[in-house]
């Protein structure tokens, strides 16, 4: 297992920092942009959903590749998660440039529902952010006793977000 240096470290963990706080900060900014000119491109929001889906199976399947002792095969689905997760963020920000939010229509307990599934896939989307990076960080440097051990972590919390996200956009499809 090799190890890296203690700058090297510093560095990562102060960028892992600074792209924890700065891509929700980035995303929130954003979201009060609207590109003039450019119609709405409503033919996103199935797009990036399929993106979550295909998230949330490629990630058990990078679990199930590692407990099998597949450690290429992982490394390859997890990197292309990271991916997917980059190009999903550019499309749901592309999305609301040239779109209002969607209310929600449903009413009654549902609605209730709808609420508590999209403000705990916002929030934990935030949280899973410096997870993703650590984990990937101990990773790459070599640090599989380290990486195992938050993985255990960040597997649920961006399994939870990649499901919740294709469940918000069934829920509000309707309304669209």
């Amino acid at each position: 297992m090799s190890q890296i240096s203690t700058s090297t470290s510093k560095k990562y963990t102060v960028w892992i920092w600074i792209l924890s706080i700065a891509i929700p900060l980035a995303v929130a900014v954003l979201f009060t942009i609207r590109i003039p000119g450019v119609e709405r491109l409503g033919f996103l929001p199935p797009i990036y959903a399929s993106i979550n889906a295909l998230t949330a199976v490629l990630l058990v399947t990078a679990v199930i590749q590692i407990r099998r002792g597949n450690r290429i095969a992982h490394e390859r689905l997890m990197k292309i998660n990271i991916m997917l997760s980059v190009i999903f963020l550019v499309m749901y920000v592309a999305y609301h440039m040239t779109s209002d939010s969607t209310p929600f229509g449903g009413e009654g307990v549902i609605r209730y529902v709808y609420y508590f599934i999209l403000l705990s896939h916002i929030l934990l989307s935030i949280v899973v952010i410096p997870f993703v990076l650590i984990t990937y960080v101990r990773a790459i440097s070599g640090n599989f006793f380290a990486h195992k051990k938050i993985a255990r972590i960040t597997f649920p919390l961006w399994l939870y977000v990649a499901v919740t996200g294709v469940i918000v956009y069934l829920m509000i499809s309707p309304y669209y």
